[in-house]
């Protein structure tokens, strides 16, 4: 199938280089554009993508608030958001994960690393790998001003396999990574974070990371 595209960034040549690399791929194709956060809401409306690669900082109104609207609109329920951050320097990107966005990836990343992240989070998967991810949501998450309650069931809900299951979640590691550190088949593994993720009524991944982290079942500086 064909991943359809929607690209939201303030700057033109921006988009248009990243035009001329999602037209590339035999597997995407570019449906719209917007040069601001309420024409991305607006497209996405319009022309209902599989994925809207989103910048943050926007004029009229951010990626977060776009993201936070799109997450909202339930006729935009199988549009997914991949936000654009310029990493260190971007101390947004949390908020955009709990807005909605089911990743994100630095502006100077590697073409290919690009086109991976649309396939990876148009598939339903959230872009949350290990390493500068895990380390980036951990730094931003490390003092929580108040818990958030949990959509789904408690900690409580979740039985102690589950609970290590959901701390190598919140490490950023992929379903084979998982099944690899417990002894678990791939299959299996997916199971698992398939029956938190209902457990705790979250949607993705990176729901899942942020719920781990502001609930208190993953403690940040303790994985």
């Amino acid at each position: 199938m064909t991943i359809r595209v929607l690209l939201a960034d303030d700057q033109t040549l921006v988009r248009a280089a990243f035009a001329m690399l999602v037209e590339s791929a035999r597997d995407m194709e570019v449906v719209g554009e917007a040069g601001s956060g309420r024409e991305a809401v607006g497209a996405a409306r319009e022309v209902r993508p599989d994925l809207v690669v989103m910048d943050i900082r926007m004029p009229d109104l951010d990626g977060i608030e776009a993201t936070r609207l799109i997450a909202a609109d339930e006729d935009l329920a199988g549009v997914r958001v991949l936000v654009l951050t310029t990493y260190d320097t971007d101390e947004n990107i949390v908020e955009a994960l709990r807005a909605g966005a089911s990743g994100f990836l630095v502006k100077d990343t590697r073409p290919a690393e690009l086109l991976d992240a649309i396939r990876t989070v148009a598939a339903g998967e959230a872009l949350l790998s290990p390493g500068p991810t895990a380390r980036l949501i951990e730094r931003f998450l490390r003092s929580p001003s108040v818990p958030v309650p949990v959509p789904g069931g408690g900690p409580e809900c979740l039985s102690d396999r589950e609970r290590g299951v959901l701390a190598l979640v919140a490490r950023g590691l992929n379903n084979t990574e998982i099944a690899e550190a417990l002894g678990l088949s791939p299959l299996t593994a997916k199971t698992h974070v398939s029956r938190i993720m209902g457990k705790l009524g979250v949607r993705d991944r990176a729901q899942l990371v942020i719920v781990a982290y502001e609930s208190g079942m993953v403690t940040p500086g303790t994985l």
